[in-house]
């Protein structure tokens, strides 16, 4: 038996990592940062996994702040969906945390509390059941995230980062217009007094329509895609896998919690989504194929996924949403672990251009029996969570394919299957010129003032310190965990898709705690 969770606990996943950061600026101790870097992602993953459990019996759990009535109050929400990705994301971000403190990075001047400061906005975003809070919290995000490319960045990538930073302030003030116009025609922006709003007034769903785009470009989608592979690998591997895992994952979140919530009777300008989705599955597996550095190809990997996660969402199934929340989790997995690992490469060699690395099956053959096994989930391929996230949306397209809609269904049936035969090929060049060819002669070992040391003989005894590649190991195991525990995991996600579609419960958890 669970015991019951008191609603107004759930701020306490957005203070608790408030109150580190501001600890982690009056107190400047590595040993204390390091601590607090770690205490925190696990203490938000115990507490998903106690939401999970009690969202077994009580679909949804809400607490207005303060007190005030729905229109007025700071909502806090928590259901299956929401809890599952608190404790996902929290994985992710310990698996990071773990990474910067092996790299070094954590030394840097206020990294830990940025990262802490990070955390809550995700908390907060995960949580939140009002649209001016949604922008709020994505802010609160972002500002760390901007100091944190300056702060592990090279002179290269902070002037590649600029780019991240413009991208996000535009779609920040296009956020809080699309809220604004929101409030202007539906007098509110809490999302449960919005419930059906955008089906029944199109003036409101012209609205969040705006919203919608400005969290588009934040996921990522085509056209609108281009900076994310570009600006993310301006980070430093550490920093990319945290916000692979929380900026764009918040994002599709969002999406998938306002489309479910808001269009009850289905999206008006749903063809046109469509189309999009599909090109971002496409273009971002095809893409993959004309990177010329290892985490550009993740990059363009990441545009990818989001094609794939969305997919679940155009669809509009239970099944179809079960499917993209599990690919959802299983991406973030997956990405962890790769940008991770390959991360360790990179500190390990000084590069991560395509064209300096190679070798390294001989060199470092369990480091790139990691990757092999991250490029496989990606593709698709057995023993790991791609498979069944691949799976999944196949046959949601199907069943689609099969009940009217066969358009759209053959349409993503083949996107899926043509998408992964593009990133199959695209992969294969990133494994060919990292795995095989001649032995390396030379490095460029980290340098703490440069970033990047002169190109040096490599001696013999360099390899991929064990330490630094188990991160990167541990995502990869739990997405073998996740291949072979899928009848375990399934119902939770299935769960997770059913809270999403049960609006009314979500409606009454809101306006009547």
């Amino acid at each position: 038996m669970i015991p019951a969770v008191a609603p107004s606990l759930l701020p306490l996943f957005v203070v608790i990592p408030l109150l580190g950061a501001a600890a982690l600026v009056l107190v400047r101790r590595h040993l204390v940062e390091s601590v607090l870097l770690i205490a925190v992602p696990v203490i938000s993953g115990v507490g998903a996994i106690w939401l999970l459990a009690y969202h077994r019996s009580e679909p949804v759990v809400a607490h207005a702040v303060g007190g005030f009535s729905d229109v007025l109050a700071i909502p806090f929400v928590s259901d299956s969906f929401s809890a599952l990705m608190l404790l996902v994301t929290a994985v992710a971000t310990l698996a990071a945390s773990v990474f910067l403190l092996l790299t070094g990075e954590s030394h840097y001047r206020f990294v830990p509390p940025l990262v802490l400061l990070l955390t809550a906005g995700v908390n907060g975003a995960l949580l939140t059941g009002d649209l001016f809070n949604l922008f709020v919290w994505v802010e609160v995000m972002l500002m760390p995230s901007y100091a944190l490319i300056a702060l592990t960045g090279t002179w290269r990538r902070l002037g590649i980062g600029r780019l991240f930073v413009l991208v996000n302030l535009l779609t920040s003030t296009v956020l809080v217009i699309g809220v604004a116009f929101v409030y202007g025609a539906a007098g509110t922006v809490n999302l449960a007094a919005l419930a059906g709003a955008g089906s029944e007034d199109p003036v409101t769903a012209a609205a969040l329509a705006v919203v919608l785009l400005a969290l588009a470009v934040k996921g990522g989608m085509v056209p609108v895609h281009s900076w994310l592979p570009r600006a993310y690998p301006a980070t430093s591997a550490g920093i990319m896998g945290l916000f692979s895992a929380l900026h764009t994952k918040v994002a599709l979140y969002a999406i998938y919690r306002i489309i479910t919530v808001t269009f009850s009777d289905g999206l008006p300008f749903l063809a046109v989504l469509a189309v999009l989705v599909i090109a971002t599955i496409l273009v971002g597996a095809f893409a993959t194929a004309g990177a010329s550095r290892v985490r550009t190809a993740m990059g363009h990997q990441m545009v990818a996924g989001v094609g794939h996660i969305l997919l679940g969402l155009v669809l509009l199934t239970q099944l179809s949403l079960t499917a993209g929340i599990f690919y959802l989790i299983h991406h973030v997995v997956t990405m962890s672990a790769l940008l991770l690992t390959t991360g360790a490469v990179e500190h390990t060699y000084g590069s991560g251009r395509l064209d300096h690395l190679s070798g390294l099956a001989r060199r470092d053959p369990w480091v790139v029996g990691i990757i092999a096994l991250g490029l496989f989930s990606l593709v698709g391929l057995p023993p790991t969570s791609g498979l069944w996230g691949k799976v999944g949306l196949l046959s949601a397209s199907a069943e689609q394919a099969s009940t009217g809609e066969a358009v759209l269904g053959w349409a993503a049936v083949l996107a899926v299957v043509v998408a992964s035969v593009g990133s199959l090929l695209g992969l294969q060049r990133v494994w060919r010129g990292i795995a095989w060819g001649e032995d390396m002669t030379t490095y460029r070992p980290d340098d703490p003032r440069t970033g990047r040391g002169a190109e040096t003989p490599l001696p013999d005894e360099v390899r991929v310190p064990w330490r630094l590649a188990l991160p990167g190991a541990s995502m990869m195991a739990l997405s073998l965990a996740m291949f072979v525990g899928i009848g375990l995991l399934l119902p939770t996600v299935d769960l997770a898709a059913t809270d999403l579609l049960d609006v009314g419960a979500y409606v009454e958890a809101v306006r009547g705690g």
